[in-house]
């Protein structure tokens, strides 16, 4: 996976080594204590999300309730192909109708598909995804520290990357043949130079009736009404070619609704905590993209 990193300085390729990546120009990056790597320099970084944050978000997705969208990143995975003689396979993607396509393809730079997921936190729904692509890596980006000890540890053939995932990010161009971008920034220019030519993009967001319950019950904040209309914008650079809409009922305990809600922007806001039993409903949107 290391083989598609670039030096954040020179932009140089990187290699591994037991304890630090190096680029040819002497430019030096270690992994740490905690298994991931800095690949950032210049600007300060935002903190991202804090160690309260990513405990909740740990507890909450340790639950079964977000499995539906797990599963269904899984499946943007072609099963079929994982094996083909002399090659690797690609990612396909969904129309509206469940439909979907794809097709092995060999790489010309010889190594296995990778897997980019930007904005990954604790690297929970790339390990579902490299569960299910037993022939592919994954590589995860956030800015936060606490996040990424997990991610590191997310899965065995993922690392976790600490780089500004708005500046340019330490990646080859087309290095990347499936990029995850789940409830997370995006940065459209960057997405489409490292998503290889005929990688796939999958961005999940939440619907208008995303947890509305439990947001009317709590007081919590809306859904952006002009989210779409910024998706399109950011993804200009992008042709959509399937899309999805998830909705499922969530059954919550009060430890379970609190912990939803402090994993996400709203533990930023004073809140009322949950009382009792919380029923709501899920609803995000999967829509996948391939550059144009």
């Amino acid at each position: 996976m290391t083989d598609a990193l670039r030096c954040p300085v020179c932009a140089a390729p990187l290699s591994l080594t037991l304890t630090a990546l190096h680029c040819p120009n002497h430019h030096s990056f270690d992994r740490n204590k905690h298994g991931y790597v800095t690949l950032a320099t210049g600007r300060k970084l935002p903190e991202g999300d804090t160690p309260t944050m990513v405990a909740a978000r740990t507890a909450f997705l340790a639950t079964p309730h977000y499995r539906p969208l797990s599963t269904a990143l899984s499946h943007l995975v072609d099963h079929e192909r994982t094996d083909v003689p002399g090659g690797v396979s690609r990612p396909h993607d969904r129309d509206d109708q469940g439909r979907t396509g794809g097709a092995g393809e060999v790489r010309g730079d010889g190594r296995g598909p990778l897997v980019v997921d930007l904005g990954a936190g604790t690297g929970h729904y790339l390990a579902a995804v490299l569960d299910a692509w037993p022939r592919a890596q994954g590589l995860a980006f956030d800015v936060s520290k606490a996040a990424l000890r997990r991610a590191a540890k997310a899965h065995p053939r993922a690392g976790a990357v600490l780089a500004d995932t708005w500046g340019t990010l330490p990646l080859a161009d087309g290095s990347v043949d499936l990029l995850l971008n789940v409830f997370a920034p995006r940065n459209g220019a960057q997405m489409h130079r490292v998503l290889a030519p005929d990688g796939l993009l999958a961005v999940v967001t939440p619907t208008a009736r995303h947890l509305a319950e439990l947001r009317e019950q709590l007081g919590l904040m809306s859904v952006d009404p002009a989210k779409a209309e910024r998706l399109a914008h950011e993804l200009r650079d992008f042709t959509p070619v399937g899309e999805q809409t998830l909705q499922w009922p969530l059954d919550l305990t009060p430890a379970e609704a609190d912990d939803l809600i402090a994993m996400g922007p709203n533990a930023f806001h004073d809140r009322a905590p949950a009382t009792a039993p919380v029923t709501c409903t899920a609803s995000v949107r999967i829509g996948t993209y391939r550059p144009r």
